[in-house]
């Protein structure tokens, strides 16, 4: 077996040994993704995983993490001889990316393997979707219906608990144990994100990108963020985020916007250098575009991270996919690929434990609950309102290939898993953004008196003044760009 997986990640997935195969970095990623795809799947249930699979996961993941042992960088280092004397040398130690972050990659996977473990003797069962309990099976009442749950996840079994629900100890024991792996989580989150920061940013996702931002962005969204007034949770409230696809496109956009401007403000080395006759005139307004453009990419920049901060499980972005497709650095794929299943892992993991607690709230409070209560979640997810007759739908976040009934596929191949959308009920179509037009209104109206920006820090933003744009003294003016910024559905 450990000849067949070497074989195919020497010959890069190409069986017939062309040379098309893909380079060592991907075939490593992609053969951790596979491997954690065939070995835990979804995590439909909470129950220990049985000993061959554990057994199997961790001896092709040594076979595949044995390469991080001779990525090596030389370090000075003192040599004793017999006799006493010193020469300082150099020697060969791990990567510090490595030897940093993989003992911790190992300590969280043996940290998910023991909570799976703890759920060997539970006072929980589970019910295939479409399998009703008959009365006399002790189970809880409130699940004599079926649940209405997403279409989508229709596979994935009922978590079932006694009359009464869970004890008070099981509960808490529970309760440990989700914020145990969201520890976990976030660890494998925070690593993962700074693998893929370090990765180079190809040169196929810059010559993709658009000529400016405002191609980049879009009408709107460039008219709010080149305003006088700039707040990046004012602009996501008003966006429609109903949809992740929606929000990933917003997030593409806007990062596509930020290398833009950057990359304009930074020219290649290839531009020919300035005339020495130029005017001051023309170098000045050179300089004033730079610092603009500087702005905007701050202002784009900070958006991204606010609706990353929204939706901290939101699907990887194009550069994170085209970093993954083009990264080279065996090493930092080892690290991505890693921590991208741990990730995965971890978040299913919080997934069926919010399941169950959902179900062990909805059993104790079931004289408490009727068809006609309005849809507010006894125990919700991030910024998830559920439906009271629901369970959340989950999957694998960061666009890790879906570990569902379907054979698991790479990141490489651009199938990519769809992940819980954590967003709030949208509004009626008739009164979207209502609210925020008045508040805009007020906000992007500068009050001429105190002559000072309501921003939400309570600091001025830079003044960007497109040609045309009406003065601070103009309110028709302002209420003008208020309504071109926010047009009637």
């Amino acid at each position: 077996m450990m000849k067949e997986r070497f074989s195919k990640l020497l010959l890069g997935e190409d069986m017939s040994g062309c040379g098309k195969g893909v380079c060592t970095a991907l075939s490593i990623s992609n053969a951790i993704t596979n491997l954690c795809g065939t070995v835990f799947g979804q995590i439909w249930r909470l129950e220990p995983l049985p000993p061959e699979k554990k057994a199997l996961w961790r001896r092709e993941m040594e076979w595949l993490l044995c390469v991080s042992d001779h990525i090596v960088e030389f370090t000075p280092s003192v040599q004793t001889f017999p006799d006493g004397s010193k020469l300082e040398v150099m020697s060969c130690r791990q990567r510090s990316d490595l030897f940093i972050n993989l003992p911790a990659l190992r300590k969280l996977d043996n940290m998910l393997l023991e909570i799976l473990d703890n759920f060997s003797k539970t006072e929980f069962w589970y019910v295939d979707q479409g399998i009703l309990a008959s009365e006399s099976d002790g189970g809880s009442s409130s699940f004599r219906r079926p649940l209405q749950r997403q279409e989508e996840k229709w596979w994935l079994p009922v978590p079932r608990v006694p009359t009464g629900g869970l004890q008070e100890g099981a509960r808490k024991q529970l309760q440990y144990k989700r914020e145990c792996t969201n520890q976990i989580l976030k660890a494998a989150m925070a690593i993962n994100s700074n693998s893929l920061a370090e990765m180079e940013v190809p040169e196929a996702y810059l010559d993709s990108l658009p000529k400016n931002g405002k191609a980049a962005l879009g009408d709107l969204i460039y008219r709010y963020i080149t305003s006088d007034q700039f707040s990046p949770e004012c602009l996501l409230d008003y966006l429609d985020l109903s949809s992740e696809h929606r929000a990933l496109e917003i997030a593409n956009r806007v990062e596509a916007s930020i290398f833009v401007w950057r990359r304009r403000v930074n020219p290649r080395a290839v531009n020919p250098p300035p005339r020495p006759n130029t005017r001051w005139g023309m170098v000045r307004d050179l300089m004033g575009d730079a610092e603009r453009r500087e702005l905007l990419a701050d202002r784009a920049e900070s958006l991204l991270i606010c609706l990353k901060q929204r939706f901290p499980c939101l699907t990887q972005t194009t550069l994170d996919m085209t970093k993954i497709q083009c990264n080279k650095d065996v090493g930092k794929s080892i690290l991505e690929g890693y921590s991208r299943v741990l990730e995965s892992l971890a978040f299913n993991v919080i997934a069926r434990i919010d399941d169950l607690l959902y179900v062990d709230d909805q059993t104790k409070h079931s004289d408490k609950f009727s068809p006609t209560i309005s849809n507010v979640s006894v125990i919700a997810h991030k910024r998830v309102l559920i439906s009271p007759y629901s369970v959340p739908i989950s999957s694998t976040p960061y666009a890790t290939p879906s570990f569902s009934p379907a054979p698991a596929a790479s990141p490489a191949r651009g199938a990519g898993g769809r992940t819980p959308f954590l967003a709030r009920k949208p509004p009626p179509h008739h009164s979207r953004g209502f609210g925020v037009k008045k508040a805009l209104t007020e906000y992007l109206g500068v009050d001429a008196v105190k002559g000072k920006n309501c921003n939400k820090n309570g600091a001025s933003s830079p003044p960007i003044r497109d040609p045309g744009s009406p003065s601070a003294g103009n309110l028709e003016g302002r209420l003008t760009t208020t309504r071109e910024l926010f047009p009637k559905n």
